[in-house]
């Protein structure tokens, strides 16, 4: 058992790397919060059903509670505002950049908040991870920046800021949950969150495509259930500065994707840069 949970960190960067497919393919066809809340929704079905399976342990109210905020943080301010940016112009490349401060304000966070030890090399390697994202990125939004405005700056950073705090309030206070129980409270806060902004800023019209129905069934099936149970474990195992220190991993995996399905270029000194960002990686996440 050890020796399999060793690949829950490698498995996770690599779901978590694979939702760019899923919003490229959805966006064209449906609004950012109203896609969003339909695929909570459903992960929120599919999350009953399975506490239902396998008799999982109920939450008390107040951990309830705490699980919705985390759940908001998490999934609703993140991937809402990074979904908004984009759709409204914000370069994909430059979007994931600004999201790749998350494991920098998770560590200025995770110190105060939940008394966790931050040692130099975590800050070297969180810092040597950035830098590396920049270098992996940055072929891609030298000419791109024609989408960024203070608005969709904002909405990204919103992002980060809102992944930090969740993981954060997480780990602090629904850090033992159970996984599937929890998992189902925190889309349950998402679901209200994105139908609240979809209500009040949208038409909620979907156009059903195949690629609509495609990016529905990978998010809700791979990434809001699969990477989001390794996340959950990852958290709950695991200091925040060094599962945080992850997501350094995800603009580098989702690169080379990318030149895989959509012959995206992938040059010599974007490779550097993921060379660069494992080894920051590496040096925060060793024990």
């Amino acid at each position: 058992m050890q020796t399999a949970t060793r690949f829950i960190p490698a498995l996770f960067v690599l779901l978590w790397a694979t939702g760019f497919i899923g919003a490229r393919y959805a966006m064209p066809w449906s609004e950012p919060f109203s896609f969003l809340a339909a695929r909570f929704a459903i992960a929120v079905a599919i999350l009953a059903l399975l506490i239902l399976i396998f008799r999982a342990r109920r939450l008390a109210p107040r951990e309830a509670l705490h699980a919705i905020i985390a759940g908001a943080l998490i999934h609703g301010v993140y991937l809402g505002g990074v979904f908004w940016a984009i759709r409204n112009g914000m370069p994909a490349g430059l979007s994931a950049l600004i999201i790749g401060l998350q494991p920098l304000i998770t560590a200025v966070l995770a110190g105060p908040a939940l008394g966790e030890r931050i040692l130099p090399r975590h800050w070297m390697g969180l810092t040597i991870g950035f830098v590396g994202i920049l270098i992996v990125l940055g072929p891609k939004i030298g000419d791109a920046l024609g989408g960024v405005t203070p608005a969709t700056f904002g909405a990204c950073v919103l992002g980060a800021l809102g992944i930090s705090a969740g993981t954060i309030w997480q780990k602090k206070f629904v850090g033992n949950a159970d996984l599937i129980t929890g998992t189902l409270w925190q889309y349950l806060g998402a679901t209200i969150l994105m139908a609240v902004g979809s209500f009040a800023l949208e038409t909620r019209t979907f156009e059903l495509t195949g690629e609509l129905i495609f990016a529905m069934t990978w998010l809700v099936l791979v990434l809001s259930i699969g990477a989001i149970f390794l996340l959950m474990w990852m958290i709950r195992e695991g200091e925040m500065s060094k599962v945080s220190s992850l997501f350094y991993l995800v603009p580098a995996v989702t690169a080379i994707i990318a030149w895989i399905l959509f012959d995206e270029t992938l040059n010599a000194l974007q490779i550097v840069g993921m060379v660069v960002t494992t080894f920051g990686v590496a040096i925060a996440t060793r024990r």
